[in-house]
């Protein structure tokens, strides 16, 4: 389990970079990317549209100025309606092609209601086959790029909670992006979800959270941006997910993947100053995973 320091990775969410309109500032590309090498980062997902090159020659002589490597990035598919079927198979291929040339390995999909991600409702019986069977497709066309596809269940999207995780996790064989946040927010344990479906888990985001949020977001009484806002997302080790427990048990059934450390920030009011701001989150969580789950699983 030595080598468990070298698969810690970041996001540029955990910068505060998100498309969506309102969500606070964006900090420049090379200041992020700086930073993220500051704190040993070797690799990071893709961000929102701009944050990176679109070319991938470009993309990697960019990531590779700061010795860095893409694994993938986070990708909305609508999986349930029939009618978006090719639509969601124009997009697998467009976005497995892209990164295949951009030399990354995973896409990590999302399931949500439609392109302007309005609230999701319940499945029929036939959609909620129609979405285990895309699911499958959307394996097949990664595949053929020599890419791993890792469902990411989320807030606001078909796979929310609980309920909705297992019917997807018994109905097909799809990999799993394990988001100790997203699990936990939606009711599911993230530790029972490593210990129950080790061989499952492709990927892993590490968030912790503020819990005491998670019940008025789930009655949107407030979005994910003003959760985001509110604090929502903590520094690993200072909220209410046992995310030592979920590596420990991961690390235990033979996982060797990457942890991204994809921490939700947004920065409000004026841009602080380079060396303060996420970077000292992200630093805060970087100490927990070497100061307190390196030591226990050395110990394992």
């Amino acid at each position: 389990m030595s080598d468990f320091l070298q698969r810690i990775a970041s996001a540029p969410i955990s910068w505060g970079i998100c498309e969506v309109p309102g969500w606070g500032a964006m900090l420049p590309t090379d200041r992020v990317l700086s930073e993220m090498n500051s704190l040993g980062l070797p690799a990071t997902e893709l961000g929102a549209p701009g944050f990176l090159p679109d070319s991938p020659d470009e993309l990697r002589q960019t990531l590779g100025a700061y010795d860095m490597s893409l694994i993938g990035g986070f990708t909305p598919f609508v999986l349930h309606d029939p009618a978006q079927r090719d639509a969601a198979i124009a997009e697998a291929h467009r976005v497995a092609s892209l990164f295949q040339r951009c030399g990354a390995t995973h896409v990590v999909s999302a399931v949500v209601m439609d392109d302007q991600w309005s609230v999701p409702r319940p499945l029929d019986a036939a959609e909620q086959r129609h979405l285990l069977h895309m699911l499958g497709v959307i394996d097949e066309i990664c595949g053929e790029y020599g890419l791993q596809q890792v469902l990411h269940p989320h807030v606001q999207t078909v796979v929310e909670t609980r309920d909705d995780i297992h019917r997807v996790l018994d109905g097909c064989d799809v990999q799993w992006c394990l988001d100790t946040g997203h699990l936990a927010i939606g009711g599911e344990d993230p530790v029972e979800f490593a210990r129950q479906a080790a061989d499952r888990v492709g990927h892993v985001h590490l968030k912790d959270v503020n819990l005491d949020l998670a019940p008025g977001l789930l009655r949107r009484e407030y979005s994910i941006m003003q959760g985001v806002q509110r604090s929502l997302f903590t520094p690993l080790g200072q909220g209410d997910v046992p995310i030592a427990d979920v590596i420990e048990v991961l690390e235990g059934s033979g996982y060797r993947g990457w942890y991204v450390i994809e921490q939700d920030t947004a920065i409000l009011g004026d841009p602080p100053q380079e060396g303060a701001g996420p970077v000292t989150s992200v630093a805060q969580s970087m100490d927990y995973l070497r100061e307190v789950v390196a030591p226990r699983l050395a110990q394992a």
